[in-house]
């Protein structure tokens, strides 16, 4: 998948997440969960466009790595969300899907990369 691909499709998902989020009841379990998910689903696309910047190719799959961190640790946020919150099913399996795939898409990457 091409760099400005990824990238789109990395920001389709945030925007995703943001909506979905802004859907939830707002109490103290929410607030937390919104917080962690949002951190977390911004920082695939931040550190995609951050590799792109790097200096070196160990830059460039240090920052992969970062994002295929932050894409595993989304999906955990977007199954608790899904089994503790009033959710739209539709919605929030869409994005537990897009977000398994990006990270299938990266971890392909970072083997492709060590090679």
């Amino acid at each position: 998948m091409k760099n400005k691909e990824i990238q789109k499709r990395c920001y389709d998902f945030v925007i995703g997440v943001i909506k979905m989020t802004k859907k939830l009841n707002k109490n103290t379990t929410s607030d937390i969960l919104i917080k962690q998910i949002l951190r977390s689903s911004t920082s695939i696309g931040a550190n995609i466009v951050e590799a792109q910047a790097g200096s070196s190719k160990k830059d460039f799959i240090n920052f992969i790595h970062h994002s295929l961190k932050s894409a595993n640790e989304t999906k955990f946020w977007l199954e608790i969300i899904k089994d503790t919150e009033n959710t739209d099913s539709d919605e929030i399996n869409f994005l537990i899907k897009e977000c398994s795939e990006l990270a299938n898409i990266l971890g392909a990457s970072l083997v492709t990369l060590k090679k």
